[in-house]
């Protein structure tokens, strides 16, 4: 009888629970704003292999901004170059091979996975990108953004 009873009143509030989580309101645009994964705006994959999409200010021009960039799989990989101002990145998908210096090398890149964090010093010279999986990251720093290659070390 006590079981009965108590699952009569748990019922209905479970029921509730599912509709009031199906049913939510939008949040007010002056508080906050979103994009779902469908509707981020990414570029097309470039001749690297990477795609990009800017989802905070423009890394063109000076100040913060925030971009998503994709290595897709298969060796792609930048060469040696540096850039003005230090990023942070962290890993958000797959694994990013990462390596210093002039002497581009990909079959000695160290394996960053999903969840780590990076800083790209400005001015330092490094090289990048994907193995056998896609590696995307979030890319944050103060533009411009620019990227000077290096020659290469053999």
């Amino acid at each position: 009888m006590k079981i009965a009873f108590w699952r009569s009143l748990l019922m209905p509030l479970a029921f509730t629970g599912t509709l009031s989580a199906s049913s939510a309101a939008e949040p007010n645009p002056a508080a906050l704003i979103y994009k779902l994964p469908d509707q981020i705006p990414w570029s097309k994959v470039d001749a690297r292999g990477g795609q990009q999409a800017v989802v905070v200010g423009d890394p063109s021009k000076p100040g913060f901004y925030m971009v998503y960039t994709k290595w897709t799989k298969g060796n792609h990989f930048s060469h040696p170059h540096f850039h003005p101002n230090d990023r942070y990145i962290v890993v958000l998908q797959g694994t990013w091979w990462v390596g210093t210096g002039a002497k581009f090398d990909p079959a000695n890149a160290k394996p960053l996975p999903a969840g780590s964090f990076v800083t790209h010093f400005g001015k330092q010279v490094h090289w990048d990108g994907a193995k056998d999986e896609d590696a995307v990251l979030l890319i944050m720093g103060e533009g411009p953004a620019t990227s000077t290659l290096v020659k290469e070390e053999d």
